[in-house]
C-alpha cells in the first residue's frame, strides 16, 4: 500500500484553501512599507529611514495562553487573534515604538480552513487597530500533537523608534505621576485561575446571562484585548511620556515596577479605579485575596505611564477631549519597595 502525507494526517490541500480565505484579511492590513505579497518565504517591509534620525528596531512576541480554552469551549475563534496582536504590540508601545508589522503562527491537529480564516480575520482585525501591517505567517498542521479542534498561536512584532526618544523608564523621578488608562476587561492573562474558579469551583455555565456586564459569562470572557496604539501614540507624541507598562502577566506587583529606576517606588491608589463587575466576581467566587487579584489580573487598567507633575493635567484633559477617562493612580516617591498599593 502506498501512503501518502494525508493519509498521516496533513492535508495539503486544506492549507492551499487557508490560503486562500485569508489573502483578503492579510491585504486589509497593508501600510506604507510593505514590499512583499503573501506566498513568499519572508515578508519584507521598507523602513523609512529619513523620518528618523537614528532607527532604533523594538520587538515583542507572546501568545494568548489559556484564553485560548474560552474559545474552544464557545466555537468561537475569530477574536482570539486580534489578543494575540494586542498582547504584542502593546508591548512594543511601552518602549515609544510606532507598531511597523506583525507575524502569527498558528499550530493545530487537523487544518480545518474555514477555522484558520477566522483566527487570521482576527489577527488582521487587530493589526489594523494597531496600525501595522500583516506581513507573514505560518500554518502547521501537527496530527496528534493537539487535541481535537484545538489549536496554539503566537505572535511576533516590530516597531521603531528613535533612539532619542526611547522610553525606558530612566528619566522617572521623584513626585512624577502615574495615570492609568482602562482595559477592556480581563485582556489575556489569568484564564488558569479564572476557569478554576468558574468551571470547576463554581460550574458556572458560560451561557450564563449576567445584567451588571449585559452579557453572557462567555461573551464577557472572550472580549479582546483592547489595543492602545492611536492613543498612547498620540499621548507619546504630545507630551513627556517618562516611562510605560503594559498591565499583563503579574497584574500591578510584576509589571508597574519594570518600568521604575532603582530607588523609586510606585504608590498606587486602587480606590481610584473603576474595577469592572467581572474582576468582583473572580474575587467573590474564589475567594482570592486582594493582593492576589493585583497580582494577577489587570483589575480594570490596562496600560500605566508616568508623567511630569507638571503635565498631569494636561494630559487628563487631552484624554477627555479624546474620550478617554483616565486614571489619576497616584504618584512616584523614594521608598523601599517597588510598588505600595494603598487606600486613599
Amino acid at each position: 500500500m502506498k501512503l501518502t502525507y494525508k493519509d498521516s494526517g496533513v492535508d495539503k490541500e486544506a492549507g492551499y484553501k487557508e490560503v486562500s480565505m485569508i489573502k483578503q484579511f492579510i491585504k486589509s492590513t497593508y501600510i506604507e512599507g510593505v514590499v512583499s505579497d503573501i506566498g513568499g518565504f519572508g515578508g519584507l517591509f521598507a523602513l523609512n529611514t529619513s523620518e528618523y534620525n537614528e532607527p532604533i528596531l523594538v520587538s515583542g512576541t507572546d501568545g494568548v495562553g489559556t484564553k485560548l480554552k474560552i474559545a474552544f469551549m464557545m466555537d468561537k475563534h475569530n477574536t482570539i487573534g486580534e489578543d494575540c496582536v494586542a498582547m504584542c504590540i502593546n508591548d512594543v508601545l511601552c518602549q515609544g515604538a510606532k507598531p511597523l508589522f506583525f507575524l502569527d503562527y498558528i499550530a493545530t491537529g487537523k487544518l480545518i480552513p474555514e477555522k484558520m480564516a477566522s483566527i487570521v480575520e482576527g489577527v488582521a482585525n487587530g493589526c489594523v487597530k494597531a496600525g501595522c501591517a500583516l506581513i507573514g505567517g505560518e500554518t502547521a498542521e501537527m496530527p496528534g500533537f493537539y487535541a481535537d479542534g484545538e489549536y496554539d498561536i503566537a505572535g511576533f512584532g516590530v516597531g521603531v523608534v528613535d533612539r532619542k526618544d526611547i522610553i525606558d523608564g530612566s528619566k522617572i523621578q521623584e513626585g512624577d505621576v502615574l495615570i492609568g488608562l482602562s482595559s477592556s476587561g480581563i485582556h489575556s492573562n489569568g484564564y488558569s485561575l479564572v476557569r478554576k474558579v468558574f468551571f470547576e469551583k463554581e460550574k458556572i455555565s458560560l451561557d450564563k446571562y449576567f445584567s451588571e456586564f449585559q452579557s453572557t459569562l462567555g461573551e464577557e470572557l472572550l472580549k479582546p484585548t483592547r489595543i492602545y496604539t492611536n492613543l498612547m501614540y498620540d499621548l507619546i507624541k504630545k507630551f513627556n511620556i517618562k516611562g510605560i507598562s503594559h498591565i499583563t502577566g503579574g497584574g500591578f506587583y510584576e509589571n508597574i515596577p519594570r518600568m521604575l529606576p532603582e530607588g523609586l517606588t510606585a504608590v498606587v491608589n486602587i480606590e481610584a479605579i473603576e474595577t469592572p463587575y467581572i474582576f468582583s466576581l473572580i474575587e467573590q467566587c474564589g475567594k482570592i485575596e486582594r493582593d492576589e487579584m493585583y497580582s494577577t489580573f489587570n483589575m480594570g487598567i490596562g496600560m500605566v505611564f508616568a508623567v511630569d507633575s507638571t503635565e498631569a493635567d494636561s494630559v487628563m484633559n487631552f484624554l477627555k477631549a479624546k474620550g478617554e477617562k483616565g486614571v489619576f493612580l497616584g504618584e512616584i516617591q523614594r521608598k523601599e519597595e517597588k510598588i505600595i498599593l494603598c487606600n486613599q
